[in-house]
């Protein structure tokens, strides 16, 4: 008999949603989907309110990335005010580098929190391992050393956000035209030497070492596993520099396909005029794609995988070597591996360290030229800004009126930009899974969010949700009724 699998909810991921996968009467996939059912309201709250308070409102969508957030409604303002990317009134080096500094911070503590704390349990304790241990209570039973240390490189991040932004969650650094302080002698002296609290920025590079080396380890072992698991195709997408190496700040949106040709390069002040965003009825979070290429064609992956699929080079010698060992593996050519994007992450906490390291270094991050002031003959009203948050390209997009008060507010999250991708990860892995299989074992269930997981999906940035609904996978039989749920 056709069956309807239900897994409810999708676990160890930020925010809620839904896998439905519908078998025939042959038990073949026939149909799955990811069904984020939240609420979206950020984008029409905001308006009405005075422009300068977005870079601090809209923060409030996430608990993980909002450093993101905040940068990226910076730069919108700073394009408002006239001294952005729009402009070429640029803020002060050292305004740039402490943002920097902060980004760089966020992506080693939110990559480090999804690799060790909600993909690394089933590296080490198996996919088919019982849920209550499959966890990272689990992992530190089986490797107390490896959780002392992951805890202590989260912490490291949280504490230089803090010395950033004034606070270890939602602070306030930037504000229009560059920010409000810069690092002092003695935090800067903290970081890169250590104290009592925290250890010093060379055995935070250790630590990120040994996560790189916990993957090639896992990798050796499960190599047909981990390249054979959730393929699914898509042009790749990041920032990119002059010499088309990832810039996590501010750079070109640069397309790629899989043999690594540009499909297209932009500047992101005219993404309307290269993105649509399509919707579904069954699902809040929209499917952005390139209107030349249409939806199937024309859909991205961003993030760690996208990002060291598209960049040529690293600036920091450990990361590089790194690279160029990923790169050798896929040949040349992108890759489409869900799992490699945990390869991915683990290259991009190490390189992560790297770049904070070189910033603790430099003596801009002392200097007081903090801020540049704008006339009022400079005001422009509208603004775009993009980031490289850790799970992908962020994208904010204001408009204010005379009176500086916002009208309109669009957010494509990086969450968004993988709908597409994710959608097709779960039915490759459901397909490998669960076809043909006349018992749903939990190992199966559990194969669907790792899927799932790889991408650290943020359902509510993604929808900007308001409340909490649970992740469900729902299994379906030919005729669309359902004969078996999960619900988490």
């Amino acid at each position: 008999m056709s069956r309807k699998l239900i897994i409810d909810p999708v676990t160890r991921i930020e925010g809620h949603g839904k896998v439905i996968i519908q078998l025939d009467d042959d038990n073949k996939v026939v149909d799955a989907k990811l069904l984020v059912v939240e609420f979206r309201g950020f984008e029409k709250f905001i308006q009405g309110h005075p422009y300068w308070e977005a870079p601090m409102l809209l923060q409030r969508i996430c608990g993980i990335c909002f450093v993101s957030h905040h940068l990226c409604g910076a730069k919108v303002l700073d394009d408002m005010i006239g001294v952005g990317y729009s402009t070429h009134n640029l803020i002060t080096p050292t305004a740039e580098k402490m943002r920097r500094l902060g980004h760089y911070a966020q992506q080693l503590q939110s990559h480090a929190t999804a690799y060790f704390y909600c993909i690394v349990p089933e590296m080490v304790l198996g996919m088919d391992a019982a849920p209550e241990k499959r966890n990272v209570l689990g992992l530190a039973t089986a490797n107390p050393e490896l959780i002392k240390r992951v805890v202590m490189l989260r912490k490291w991040g949280q504490e230089l956000i803090q010395a950033v932004l004034g606070k270890k969650m939602h602070g306030i650094s930037s504000i229009p035209g560059g920010v409000n302080n810069n690092l002092t002698a003695e935090a800067r002296d903290r970081f890169i030497k250590g104290d009592n609290s925290i250890p010093s920025i060379d055995q935070m590079l250790e630590y990120a070492m040994d996560g790189l080396e916990l993957f090639y380890d896992f990798h050796e072992k499960n190599r047909a596993m981990v390249d054979g698991f959730g393929d699914a195709p898509a042009l790749d997408m990041c920032l990119v520099d002059d010499n088309g190496d990832v810039d996590y700040y501010h750079g070109k949106m640069r397309i790629i396909d899989n043999d690594k040709k540009i499909v297209r390069e932009l500047d992101y002040h005219d993404y309307l005029g290269h993105f649509s965003e399509a919707t579904e009825e069954w699902s809040y979070m929209k499917f952005p794609f390139l209107k030349e290429l249409g939806r199937e064609k024309g859909s991205v992956r961003v993030g760690p995988l996208a990002r060291v699929n598209v960049t040529k080079s690293y600036s920091t010698p450990l990361a590089q070597v790194a690279l160029e060992k990923f790169h050798a593996y896929n040949k040349g050519k992108s890759s489409n591996k869900a799992l490699h994007t945990n390869w991915a992450r683990a290259i991009e906490i190490l390189h992560s360290a790297e770049l904070i390291k070189e910033l603790l270094n430099d003596p801009d991050l002392q200097k007081d030229q903090l801020l540049v002031t704008a006339t009022e003959s400079m005001w422009t009203g509208e603004g775009v800004g993009v980031v490289e948050a850790p799970r992908g390209t962020l994208l904010h997009h204001y408009r204010a009126n005379q009176e500086g008060n916002i009208t309109f507010a669009n957010l494509i999250v990086a969450t968004t930009q993988n709908n597409q991708v994710m959608n097709r990860t779960v039915r490759s892995v459901a397909e490998e899974y669960l076809e043909g299989e006349t018992e749903i074992t939990e190992g199966m269930m559990n194969a669907i969010e790792v899927g799932i997981r790889a991408f650290d999906p943020c359902l509510s940035c993604a929808t900007h949700a308001l409340g909490e609904m649970p992740l469900e996978v729902t299994l379906l039989d030919a005729k669309g009724n359902q004969i078996d749920e999960r619900r988490k």
